[in-house]
């Protein structure tokens, strides 16, 4: 088996204890991804599925300027979808319209078949491509300066797979508005509370520490148990309410573990051993 790896071009890494820090490390470009940071995503995203050390993730942004600016424009726009050295690049126009290799391919946990809890933590601006991301994680805590927009249509482009990633975060007007307006208009972290979209907004100085205690806290519980909650809700996103019912029992008995349900009913029965909460 080979080592895992822990220094990228473009990421930085870092465990805790159960608990992963994925930084998207471009702050000189607002932490857009270029080829480089969706080669190490993808590659980083299916390591990750195979670390069983790893419980949690929290997914964020180098600096409090950007969380993401998208795909890194100049580099695509610029280059092309080959590169000097005769490689292609993992996104772009291949010999026709019908044959285009998408982002969100290499740089959304999901999918690329991660199914570990990902909290996004977003310091300043996330945009465009940086849906992707948003759209595949499973919640999203933002700080208080952070904003959220689209600017596809503004420079003559067709928003399609960045806002469809967003319908599961956003109401269907939210998600319309922000595409249509383009670069016109962004969305504030507290209008991204209000709809439901941030489920946290903080102050930027206090942005790491109340993700830190969120993955600490999923960390901590069982992870099959975890990650069978999760796989329920998104099939409920996937297939509608009544199948993904339908597939519960399955999803009960394979992530019920005999034993960590007897540590957790001793839990229970044990009052001074149950969880203090926080309200939010």
């Amino acid at each position: 088996m080979t080592e895992f790896q822990t220094e990228f071009e473009t990421l930085l890494y870092e465990e805790d204890d159960g608990v992963a820090w994925v930084t998207l490390n471009r702050p000189e470009a607002l932490n857009a991804f270029n080829d480089q940071m969706q080669r190490e995503l993808k590659h980083l995203w299916h390591e990750l599925r195979y670390r069983d050390e790893v419980r949690c993730i929290v997914l964020t942004g180098a600096g409090d300027r950007s969380f993401s600016a998208g795909i890194d424009r100049k580099e695509t726009m610029e280059e092309g979808v080959r590169f000097t050295d005769g490689s292609r690049a993992m996104t772009g126009w291949l010999s026709s319209p019908w044959m285009f290799d998408d982002p969100g391919d290499n740089i959304g946990p999901k999918s690329c078949r991660l199914w570990k809890p990902v909290i996004a933590a977003v310091n300043g601006m996330a945009c465009g491509g940086a849906f992707y991301m948003l759209g595949e994680v499973e919640f999203i805590i933002a700080a208080d300066h952070a904003t959220f927009f689209d600017p596809h249509v503004t420079y003559g482009m067709t928003a399609a797979y960045e806002p469809i990633n967003m319908l599961t975060k956003m109401p269907f007007p939210e998600i319309m508005r922000l595409t249509l307006l383009g670069s016109a208009e962004r969305m504030s972290a507290a209008r991204a509370r209000e709809i439901g979209m941030v489920s946290e907004v903080v102050p930027k100085e206090k942005l790491r520490e109340t993700a830190a205690w969120a993955a600490r806290k999923i960390a901590d519980c069982p992870p099959i148990a975890v990650v069978g909650s999760m796989r329920a809700l998104w099939a409920a996103l996937e297939v509608g309410r009544s199948r993904a019912l339908a597939i519960s029992d399955v999803l009960t008995r394979l992530g019920n573990d005999p034993g960590e349900l007897e540590a957790g009913q001793e839990k229970f029965l044990n009052k001074g051993e149950r969880e203090k909460w926080r309200l939010r």
